[in-house]
C-alpha cells in the first residue's frame, strides 16, 4: 500500500477535490491518504470519500499550508513529507509546499511531489500575477511533474512558467457517461417546479465572484417570463444573486438550493445548460451537460470553445456581450428541435473522449512511474479498486 499526502489550496468540494476523490475511492486499498488544506475549516469534501478508503486529516497536528515564506516553515514542510511515498500539491494555496520540496528535497531525500493546476481565481482572472509567476517557475524546478486539464494551462505551463515539454501532462477531467444519460430521479433539485411551457436554464457552480451569476440572472430575465433558471451550488456570492434576482423581479422563477452532491441525478431537468464565468479552464459541469444531451450557452473562456461539438459553437458569447448571451438562451428556449439536435451532438461528443476510465489510467500511469511501482500504475492492477459508484461525487466546473 502506498502511502500519500495531500496538499490542498482548500478541500471543500469543488473541481479538484472531487476529482481528487474520485481517484482515490478508484484507488481504494492501493493507497492511503493523509491531506492538509490550506484553508484548514475547507474540508467538505470529506464526506465523499469512501468509507473503506484510508485516509486522515491531521489538522493542526501538521505544518500549515499558509503563512509568510520562511526557512523554517519549509522545513517543517519537508520534515512532514519525509514517510510518504508520493506528494501531490494543488493550485496555488500549496505552492508554499511545492517551494519546500524544491529547496530541500536534494538534501532530505524526500519522495516525488506532482503539482496539479486547474485554473484561477477572480484575483488572475483577467491577468496573472508576475510575482506569482516567478515564484511558480522557481517552485516548480524541482517537481516530478505539472498536471493540467486544459489546452489553455498547458500553453501557460509552457510559455510563461517555463516548463520544459516533458514535464507537462494534460490530463483531461472525465465524467461516467453513462451515469448522465438516466432519467432525472424525482425531487431530486428542491425547489424546481415547472409548467406546460416552461424552460429550465441550468448551471452548477461555486458561488463565487469569478461565476458571474448576476451575469445569468440577468440574461436569463431578459430572455423571456417563460424561462426559470436553476442554480446548484454554494459559496459568498449566494446574496448577490439573490438579491440581483430580486431586483430584476425574477426571485419566483429562480431555484437555488445550495450544493447538490450528485449532478448525474438532477442535470436532466434542464433543458439548457448555461456557463457565465469570467474565467474557468476546463469547466466539468459542461462535460456533465453534454453528457446529459445539453445545449450549452457559455462565456468564452478557457478551453470552452473547443470542448463542446461544432454545432453548439456559436452558442459560445464573448463574456462582454450580456445581449448576445441572453439572445442565446432565447434562441435555444423558442426551438425544442434545435435544443435535441445540438444536445445530441454534444453527447455524442462527451461519450467519445470525456470518460472516466482513460483519466483513471492516465493517472495511475503517471502517479504509479514517480513512485516506481509499475503494479501501480497498471490500470484495475490487483488493488482492490473500488468502482465508481451510484452516489460518487461528480467533480464541478470551479477554478
Amino acid at each position: 500500500m502506498k502511502h500519500i499526502l495531500h496538499l490542498h489550496s482548500a478541500f471543500d468540494l469543488g473541481g479538484k477535490e472531487a476529482r481528487a476523490v474520485k481517484l482515490m475511492n478508484h484507488f481504494g486499498a492501493a493507497a492511503r491518504h493523509v491531506i492538509l488544506s490550506a484553508v484548514p475549516e475547507a474540508i467538505g469534501a470529506r464526506a465523499a470519500i469512501d468509507a473503506g478508503i484510508e485516509v486522515e486529516f491531521p489538522g493542526d497536528a501538521a505544518p500549515a499550508l499558509y503563512g509568510k515564506p520562511a526557512l523554517g516553515r519549509y522545513l517543517r514542510l519537508a520534515r512532514y513529507m519525509q514517510g510518504f511515498d508520493l506528494v501531490l500539491s494543488y493550485n496555488w494555496g500549496a505552492m508554499d509546499g511545492v517551494m519546500a520540496h524544491r529547496l530541500l528535497a536534494p538534501v532530505m531525500s524526500l519522495p516525488p511531489l506532482i503539482h496539479h493546476e486547474d485554473g484561477f481565481n477572480e484575483d488572475e482572472a483577467v491577468r496573472l500575477n508576475w510575482k506569482r509567476n516567478a515564484f511558480r517557475i522557481s517552485a516548480l524546478k524541482g517537481a516530478h511533474a505539472l498536471v493540467v486539464p486544459s489546452v489553455t494551462l498547458e500553453e501557460i505551463a509552457h510559455s510563461v512558467w517555463k516548463q520544459p515539454l516533458g514535464k507537462v501532462h494534460r490530463i483531461a477531467n472525465g465524467i461516467d457517461i453513462a451515469r448522465y444519460q438516466r432519467s432525472p430521479q424525482p425531487g431530486s433539485f428542491p425547489g424546481l417546479g415547472r409548467q406546460d411551457g416552461d424552460i429550465v436554464v441550468g448551471t452548477i457552480a461555486g458561488l463565487r465572484a469569478v461565476k458571474n451569476l448576476p451575469r445569468l440572472v440577468r440574461a436569463v430575465a431578459a430572455a423571456g417570463s417563460h424561462i426559470k433558471l436553476a442554480i446548484a451550488g454554494e459559496g459568498p456570492e449566494r446574496a448577490a444573486i439573490l438579491a440581483e434576482a430580486a431586483r430584476l423581479g425574477i426571485a419566483d422563477r429562480l431555484a437555488m438550493p445550495g450544493f447538490l452532491c450528485d449532478p448525474a441525478s438532477y442535470v436532466g431537468y434542464f433543458d439548457v445548460f448555461a456557463l457565465s464565468s469570467d474565467s474557468e479552464q476546463y469547466p466539468i459541469s459542461l462535460v456533465e451537460a453534454m453528457a446529459a444531451g445539453l445545449p450549452a450557452v457559455c462565456t468564452d473562456v478557457g478551453d470552452v470553445r473547443h470542448m463542446v461539438a461544432a454545432e453548439n459553437r456559436r452558442f459560445i458569447i464573448d463574456k462582454a456581450d450580456e445581449a448576445a448571451f441572453a439572445r442565446a438562451l432565447s434562441e435555444l428556449a423558442a426551438d425544442a428541435q434545435l435544443r435535441a439536435d445540438i444536445g445530441a451532438a454534444n453527447r455524442a461528443l462527451a461519450a467519445a473522449e470525456y470518460g472516466v476510465e482513460h483519466m483513471f489510467a492516465r493517472y495511475r500511469s503517471l502517479y504509479g512511474s514517480a513512485m516506481k511501482c509499475a503494479e501501480f500504475a497498471r490500470q484495475g492492477g490487483g488493488h482492490g479498486l473500488a468502482a465508481e459508484s451510484e452516489s460518487a461525487p461528480s467533480w464541478r466546473g470551479d477554478n
